[in-house]
């Protein structure tokens, strides 16, 4: 096992609004997304006492009693609590050893897409027993979201395209931002059990914090070794997903990933899946691919995650085993 040899990219100019430096960031990004497809990002604009809060609140809401959590079991909407087993990455032979809460877009029952039944959209499941979930999480929802939105600026410019181009796809945005607990995984569970099995990412992008226990292991391409995506203060872990390789024609690299937690401690991290709206078209020629040369056919990126979804959590398998 090596540690990361991942890049670190600076985007304090993004935020500033620099061309030179939206430049500069686009051209390394572009090269981290052809080549490892996960890279690091400092001076991302997401504040610490943002993150302290959420990670804070997070801590307090694992460390409630299991059927005090179960009060907000994982609905439908795919918002609420994951119990420990209830995720199977595929292929896996033994499901994920770590629990989550996971929100989205806060939207109303009135909202015209939850009142047209577009699924994953409403109102986020919150846990009446912690009121300083929500306002804790949510601030981070949002700050981390303004962050997914400046780096899908400088992947835009570094594909050649418009800046604004994947704003457009993003107005009701299916952002799912998950804080997830792995308790101390024990010896004897075996080395075929992981924190999160060898997987790739379903959406678009990916932006994660993680506590200084270390764990996550990103496949190298080149040597097929798994490497320490080794925690750095202050900077946030970005990779690509499924959707964005496809999108992108499989110029840009959606990696294999896992979590072993072997510190002996818990480990917390927060992901953040920002991807497009629930009916924006996923079409390589948008992103220049010539027809004779494109991969995919157009797919909607609401239907594609949903379909992911049906694979790898247990509420759904057994929602659709009663149906």
């Amino acid at each position: 096992m090596t540690s990361h040899n991942l890049p670190i990219i600076d985007f304090s100019g993004v935020r500033s609004q620099d061309p030179a430096a939206l430049k500069k960031a686009a051209q390394q990004v572009y090269d981290a997304c052809t080549t490892a497809g996960f890279f690091y990002i400092e001076n991302h604009g997401v504040p610490q006492t943002i993150i302290d809060d959420a990670v804070a609140a997070g801590q307090r809401f694992f460390r409630q009693p299991l059927e005090r959590k179960q009060e907000v079991a994982v609905n439908q909407r795919h918002r609420g609590f994951n119990r420990l087993g209830d995720a199977t990455m595929y292929g896996a032979k033994k499901p994920d050893y770590k629990e989550f809460y996971s929100i989205g877009l806060e939207l109303p029952e009135d909202d015209p897409s939850v009142l047209a039944g577009e699924p994953l959209r409403g109102p986020n499941n919150w846990p009446g027993f912690m009121p300083e979930m929500r306002p804790a999480l949510y601030a981070y929802y949002e700050a981390i979201g303004a962050c997914g939105a400046d780096l899908l600026r400088v992947v835009a410019s570094s594909l050649g395209i418009e800046e604004t181009f994947f704003a457009t796809k993003y107005a009701k945005r299916l952002q799912r931002t998950q804080i997830v607990y792995y308790p101390p995984q024990p010896a004897e569970l075996g080395d075929d059990q992981f924190g999160v099995a060898p997987h790739t990412d379903y959406g678009c992008i990916t932006l994660l914090w993680q506590d200084d226990n270390g764990g996550l292991q990103v496949r190298e391409r080149s040597s097929r070794s798994w490497i320490e995506a080794t925690p750095i203060e202050g900077t946030l872990v970005v990779n690509v997903g499924d959707l964005l390789a496809r999108w992108t024609n499989d110029r840009f690299m959606s990696t294999p990933h896992r979590v072993i937690n072997r510190s002996g401690r818990e480990r917390f991290s927060i992901a953040t899946f920002y991807d497009p709206d629930f009916r924006a078209r996923v079409d390589p020629r948008e992103l220049g691919t010539p027809d004779a040369e494109c991969r995919y056919e157009t797919v909607l990126a609401g239907e594609h995650i949903l379909g992911r979804f049906e694979q790898s959590f247990g509420y759904r398998k057994k929602a659709k085993a009663s149906a």
